[in-house]
């Protein structure tokens, strides 16, 4: 397989195939509005869209940065699937039913973007596939049935559970001894999700100025170099980005990404992988990978890479490090070995928000109106849809224009979590944590026992996952 003349960063795979969007103005001055909403992701498009639908007359401005889905939104795998961060802490913490009831939220979520993108005229492409999540090892396999044990115990009787010759009839593999099945969970194109999305929710008369940068949030303020924007409730939906703000730092870690899409395949070599069901595909690996068939007919397929850039930095404009481009391309090869001599046509990469319990949250303070949704660790891409819901219905409890409901008393609402370390420490944390679970990945695939790699339990264990 060849990278030469792969495109590396630019963003996104997802930007070149679908285009850059045209620029909206920034802000112009001094403003107000009745919300404020930070980051124009998913998470803050989606809650300007579920509070404009609920309240008509509200006056919603949106900040951003860049433009609407520069960071995650714009670069994710299109994973639309029901996992949340956290959950098992919360089933600890608020007990099992709670749990249960959020991941039933989840699971009815994968449902409502579909429909909302169905009644918005929103084509991205999905396809609602299921997810497949593979193991190569024994090791891995004795996870997989854990794992997909647990999901049972959550309330998911309709995941299946396969051995190796059904999981080669569904896709090929090289070295599946199993898998586990879902069918809460979708394919589809994350840049025109998001295009969409913001299209939809300035028809709906919401205000988004882009080329925005906000600097500083606090109680009824949002400021930033162009002007302050006043507001009786500012929510910040700025995921992986949330260290750029003031007193932030140690909010969230941005954690790196980072996808690889090949050329397209021919006819002859969708068959001789089969993937005729278009599952998103994961496997049981500590340092995990995730992949979908694109629309187009190529493998998108992700992994960490060097997950964590010292001082909490981002990256430029997507663009990855020539050893994760490879090591991804081996992933790949791994998995398809028939694939050696497709070239790569896009390297890019990107970061998500990790709390330093790994549990995805949302918050409204109802002393300063501040609000915040986010840490979803990399599932976001509906987690954000269930949290834009509920900061809506946070926001509506507060201003007296309803009550409790279903989402509110859900158990990840209100979540405070402790900072991550000062540098160093973090950055020997992590890099320590991901050299180690890959590390525990080489010995296991060579390892004939069942048993996970000491090391990874505890790394996990330090980590706080």
């Amino acid at each position: 397989m060849s990278t030469i003349g792969t495109v590396n960063g630019g963003i996104s795979f997802w930007y070149a195939q679908d285009g850059a969007p045209a620029p909206r103005e920034p802000l112009p001055g001094d403003a107000t509005a009745d919300v404020c909403i930070v980051g124009g992701g998913y998470t803050g498009l989606w809650t300007a869209y579920y509070l404009k639908k609920a309240v008509p007359f509200l006056n919603i401005t949106v900040l951003e940065a860049a433009f609407c889905g520069y960071g995650a939104s714009g670069r994710n795998g299109g994973w639309l699937y029901n996992g949340i961060a956290g959950r098992d802490r919360y089933a600890k913490q608020h007990g099992h039913e709670a749990a249960v009831r959020l991941q039933h939220a989840m699971n009815d979520t994968v449902t409502e973007v579909v429909d909302v993108c169905a009644a918005e005229g929103i084509d991205a492409g999905i396809h609602r596939g299921g997810v497949l999540e593979v193991a190569t090892s024994p090791a891995q396999l004795a996870r997989l049935k854990d794992f997909h044990a647990v999901e049972i115990a959550f309330g998911e009787k309709d995941r299946e559970l396969y051995g190796a010759r059904e999981t080669a009839r569904r896709i090929r593999v090289t070295g599946a001894a199993g898998s586990s099945w879902t069918p809460h969970g979708a394919r589809l194109h994350p840049v025109k999700l998001v295009k969409g999305l913001a299209a939809a929710v300035e028809a709906l008369g919401v205000t988004i100025h882009e080329s925005t940068p906000v600097t500083e949030i606090r109680p009824k303020h949002a400021v930033t170099p162009y002007g302050t924007v006043r507001a009786p409730y500012v929510l910040r939906c700025t995921e992986g980005f949330t260290a750029s703000l003031a007193g932030q730092r140690r909010t969230w870690l941005p954690m790196n990404s980072s996808m690889i899409a090949t050329e397209p395949l021919t006819d002859a070599q969708w068959e001789s992988i089969g993937w005729d069901g278009l599952e998103t595909l994961g496997d049981m690996a500590h340092a995990y990978m995730y992949a979908q068939r694109t629309a187009d007919g190529r493998i998108a397929l992700g992994g960490r890479g060097v997950p964590y850039r010292y001082g909490s930095k981002t990256d430029n404009d997507g663009r990855t490090q020539p050893r994760t481009v490879e090591a991804l391309r081996e992933i790949l090869i791994r998995f398809f070995p028939q694939l050696a001599g497709v070239g790569i046509a896009h390297a890019w990469s990107g970061v998500l928000g990790v709390p330093r319990d790994w549990c995805a949250t949302v918050t409204l303070d109802r002393s300063t109106g501040l609000g915040w949704a986010g840490g979803y660790v990399g599932s976001g891409v509906a987690t954000a849809n269930l949290a834009a819901r509920t900061l809506r219905d946070l926001v509506q409890q507060d201003s007296g224009q309803a009550g409790p409901t279903e989402l509110t008393t859900l158990p990840w609402v209100d979540h405070r979590v402790r900072k991550w370390e000062p540098e160093p420490l973090r950055w020997l944390g992590v890099q320590t944590m991901y050299a180690a679970f890959r590390g525990a990945d080489r010995r296991e695939s060579t390892a004939r026992t069942a048993e996970t790699d000491r090391i990874a339990i505890l790394a996990n264990r330090l980590s706080g996952r």
